[in-house]
Formats: structure tokens, C-alpha cells, sequence
């Protein structure tokens, strides 16, 4: 979701809660919103699988 607020374009995405973007254009807004949400998935995954045993079977889920 994008908005214009005067000169700033505002971006949220709502699929990932707290993770937001801005910039002086639209295109510099949506990079920035999509380092944010890069950044929040990280960290996620990174507190998801504290305390998983290294034993554990990982698999990649694609969902189409």
C-alpha cells in the first residue's frame, strides 16, 4: 500500500506487520519498503528456529 504525504511517498505492507518504506519518489519508497520487509522475514527466521535441535530436518515450503 502506498500513499503520498506532500512530498514523501509512505509504503506499508500489511502482510508483514511493522515493516514500512519511504522515499522522495515512488520507486525509492518501494525499495525501501522491500529492504524493510527483507529485513523483518530475517529476523523472523532467525527467532523461529532458536532453540530448533541442529538434528531437525529443514525443508523448503513453496506455496504457488
Amino acid at each position: 500500500m502506498l500513499e503520498q504525504d506532500e512530498k514523501w511517498w509512505v509504503g506499508y505492507c500489511p502482510k508483514v506487520p511493522g515493516a514500512n518504506g519511504q522515499g522522495l519518489t515512488r520507486k525509492d519508497c518501494l525499495h525501501n519498503l522491500e529492504e524493510a520487509v527483507k529485513l523483518m522475514l530475517e529476523d523472523r527466521l532467525e527467532d523461529g528456529l532458536r532453540g530448533v535441535p541442529s538434528e531437525a530436518i529443514r525443508e523448503v515450503l513453496t506455496i504457488a
